[in-house]
């Protein structure tokens, strides 16, 4: 029986990044591409743009450490407006977590990628979205000739609870970042909570539970923040209270936050939760892979 002191946690980060709309998730992952990390981001949003700038002006020689394949369903009109007529951006998706090939790139599974990856879903939000989509024609039709939209919503939580779990589960050795949208509920109490946004109300409150980090972006005054203790409207999650700070800037706070969680390049004088905003620290960990970000979107 292995010690706790083996456990995967002290190599692979499994996080869970949350906040309102264009608070700077996806544009923070430029800090982690500075230190050397390759991504591989599952592009649901189509909205790398401000990724792609801020690599360029900043770390210009490490665009070929980002991989990335956009996935999002058409939409064709119809005389009752826009709608996905042949979903598959969720069943491609799922392929993409499994074996990470399409046309002529084949990086092979993501799982067995190692500590010196990550694997980022962003974001669960339009992910949800297509495995809904990919659920309507699936669902059958009853005597009303109408399909039953709760069973809709049921196969769909299911679908990516399940994904879920098996990428945050210990068979997925690579570290992973999975981007959401807060959405806000009123409890049994009265009091509001909020969650990731999921495929309907029942599954967002399970969302985190499956992630030992969770963080939560924040807009203040104009400046930017990644904060790592709870709110009294959101519940966030840090195993590592003690050498965590509270705030880390925008700018670097996914990579310092990487450090403390993994322990590499340990420092002891790292300010604590009650020092405040952590500032950045210089690193270097690996070299670059051949992959571009500078590929364009395919087909879907």
């Amino acid at each position: 029986m292995p010690s706790l002191d083996r456990h995967q946690s002290n190599e692979l980060v499994k996080l869970l990044l949350i906040g309102n709309s264009k608070t700077g998730k996806t544009g923070s992952l430029v800090s982690l591409v500075k230190a050397g990390y390759k991504l591989r981001i599952l592009d649901m949003d189509n909205l790398l743009d401000i990724l792609k700038y801020f690599i360029m002006k900043e770390c210009p020689d490490k665009i070929g450490n980002v991989e990335f394949r956009s996935l999002r369903d058409k939409r064709q009109w119809t005389p009752e407006g826009p709608k996905v007529t042949s979903p598959r951006a969720y069943a491609d998706a799922v392929r993409m977590m499994q074996h990470w090939k399409y046309e002529d790139t084949d990086l092979g599974a993501p799982a067995e990628w190692g500590p010196d990856c990550i694997f980022v879903l962003d974001s669960l939000s339009r992910l949800c979205d297509a495995a809904y989509d990919f659920r309507v024609p699936l669902t059958p039709v009853g005597k009303s000739g109408q399909y039953d939209a709760r069973a809709v919503y049921g196969d769909a939580q299911d679908a990516v609870e399940n994904n879920i779990a098996n990428l945050t589960g210990e068979g997925f050795g690579t570290n992973l970042i999975v981007i959401g949208h807060v959405t806000y509920q009123e409890q049994p109490d009265g009091t509001i909570k909020g969650f990731p946004q999921g495929v309907g109300q029942k599954l967002s409150p399970k969302i985190p539970q499956y992630f030992s980090s969770v963080l939560l972006y924040n807009n203040e005054g104009g400046k930017r923040t990644i904060q790592t203790n709870s709110t009294p409207l959101i519940d966030l999650a840090n195993p590592k209270p003690f050498e965590m700070g509270k705030k880390y800037p925008i700018e670097t706070g996914l990579a310092d936050i990487f450090e403390v969680l993994t322990g590499r390049k340990h420092v002891d004088d790292r300010p604590t939760e009650s020092k405040g905003v952590v500032q950045p620290i210089q690193r270097q960990l690996g070299r670059p892979n051949q992959a571009g970000i500078g590929r364009p979107n395919r087909s879907l």
